[in-house]
């Protein structure tokens, strides 16, 4: 993510279009956690996550098939690592988590995404993380930790939450990776190229999957059609263009407003209200990543 001057200066101009992509993207992920609720129990997590991401993933075919851009080896290599990790193995493991984690907390877990990115990139790309930066994880992961500690001030540890952080960890690698490809390919066209890779590996659920949801109640089957539409086709393509017009940090940093709007959805809609010490380690989680980006190179 190392950028020239230049580029710098374009990225931290005032962007209309980014803004408007980041906004629509924030109200639609933060809706899927609770929407995501909603279906689990009639639908499994797999079942769940091959419904939305497989539907998705025949959208995109068909976009491409009138729209034809095939990446070149590398790009391909970097868009299918990505999608794995970004559609089936995210949705996975953050619908597993859910089954116990409410909507709000679950979106403060995510939301350590950025924490993760910064941690890759010191690895890969050798950038310095310093004193702060450590010290924000730190402190990220204690938020983490006090979320998982269970519901209404119990300290039985709830091991759904730790999926929740593999995710979160599956989103930041994916989002590394997409960025260079994002440079050289329009935002739409990466966009279906990973709803269709990643909806592969989700293939052999279909089955079971159609069942499922022939027996399930109509809100359901309505819930999943608006994950596959707003939260999926509409809000992946509005990420894909906010990182084409951000860098990939501040991109990042503006996804802090998912997990407020995530929570008030779910206290709307599903009268999900966190516990005290859920709420103590949503704050502290928030307050780890915000060291992180904010304090890490000093």
């Amino acid at each position: 993510m190392t950028v020239t001057a230049a580029d710098f200066e374009a990225k931290t101009r005032f962007d209309l279009p980014a803004l408007l992509a980041i906004v629509v993207t924030i109200f639609f992920w933060a809706s899927s956690f609770v929407v995501i609720r909603v279906c689990l129990g009639p639908l499994t997590p797999v079942q769940l996550a091959a419904a939305r991401y497989i539907s998705a993933g025949l959208v995109a075919l068909g976009y491409l098939a009138f729209r034809w851009t095939a990446p070149s080896k590398i790009d391909l290599i970097r868009i299918s690592v990505a999608a794995v990790l970004f559609i089936a193995a995210y949705a996975v493991l953050l619908n597993t988590g859910e089954q116990t984690v409410p909507a709000g907390p679950a979106s403060f877990i995510i939301n350590t995404m950025p924490v993760f990115t910064a941690l890759i990139a010191t690895f890969a790309l050798g950038e310095r993380f310093g004193f702060w930066g450590w010290g924000g994880t730190a402190v990220s992961f204690c938020g983490v930790a006090l979320i998982a500690a269970g519901a209404e001030g119990q300290l039985s540890v709830d091991p759904n939450a730790i999926l929740i952080l593999g995710a979160a960890l599956c989103s930041a690698v994916a989002s590394v990776l997409q960025k260079p490809v994002l440079g050289r390919m329009p935002a739409l066209t990466v966009t279906a190229w990973v709803l269709l890779i990643g909806s592969v590996p989700l293939l052999p659920a279909v089955p079971a999957t159609l069942s499922a949801l022939a027996a399930a109640p109509a809100n359901v089957n309505w819930s999943v059609a608006y994950l596959v539409i707003f939260p999926t086709a509409i809000g992946y393509v509005t990420w894909a263009i906010a990182l084409k017009r951000l860098s990939a940090a501040r991109a990042s940093n503006f996804l802090y407003g998912v997990p407020p709007t995530a929570t008030l959805i779910g206290f709307v809609w599903l009268g999900e209200t966190p516990s005290v010490m859920g709420a103590i380690g949503a704050a502290t989680a928030i307050l780890g990543v915000l060291i992180v980006n904010l304090m890490r190179s000093k």
